[in-house]
């Protein structure tokens, strides 16, 4: 086995089972505008655009809104998110031992996310992630979202690494085309929040366990 120069990570859904949290946030804005709460899996069908995105999403699914709406349903989000952002949210089985495989190893590793930067690195923190990660890129108000590549392009040149040498783990075709839109190899986490079926498989290997190191290339 071989391994990538440098190795960058998903954050929601990848590393870490945060969906708990953000539905909870979800339902309290919700639950304050007079809207029904939405299931689980409803929110995770809503995950991966960033939480404008989410609100956008679940104000859709349950009666629509305008400009003040949204701004209104998103603080009431943010809120309550900023106080809960680990209340629930869970590493996946495996990361933390895989994360100390590759760092023992001596790979640089990475995060690339469409979280914001704040909220990102403040979950890195509090579930003891901090340590692993040279570089944690979240979103940034007026920069481009995934599956725009900028941000993942920035984490890669951050680490001093170029995009052929990099591997970006994630689980959702956004992933998926921030990768193929950035020339970057890449591998799916099968069990986070893929949405929606990926075009073309073949450019994306999948696994299924983080106990088995699933992303090492030969």
């Amino acid at each position: 086995m071989t391994y990538p120069k440098a190795i960058i990570f998903d954050l929601d859904g990848t590393l870490i089972d945060s969906a708990p949290d953000l539905q909870s946030a979800a339902n309290v804005a919700l639950g304050a505008l007079g809207r029904k709460p939405l299931d689980m899996p409803t929110i995770i069908s809503f995950i991966g655009n960033g939480v404008e995105t989410l609100i956008e999403r679940s104000l859709d699914a349950t009666g629509g809104y305008d400009t003040p709406v949204r701004q209104e349903a998103l603080d009431l989000f943010l809120d309550s998110y900023n106080q809960n952002m680990t209340t629930s949210t869970r590493l996946y089985p495996g990361v933390l031992l895989a994360l100390k495989h590759f760092r023992k190893m001596g790979i640089p590793l990475g995060i690339c996310t469409n979280k914001p930067t704040g909220p990102a690195k403040e979950i890195c923190a509090r579930l003891d992630l901090t340590q692993f990660f040279d570089v944690i890129t979240g979103a940034e108000t007026g920069q481009p979202k995934k599956p725009d590549p900028a941000s993942l392009l920035s984490t890669i040149s951050a680490l001093g690494a170029s995009s052929g040498d990099v591997l970006y783990v994630g689980d959702s075709a956004i992933d998926f085309f921030t990768a193929l839109n950035g020339s970057v190899p890449f591998r799916l986490f099968a069990k986070g929040y893929l949405n929606e079926p990926l075009p073309d498989l073949s450019k994306a290997d999948r696994f299924e366990d983080w106990g088995a190191h699933g992303i090492l290339v030969d």
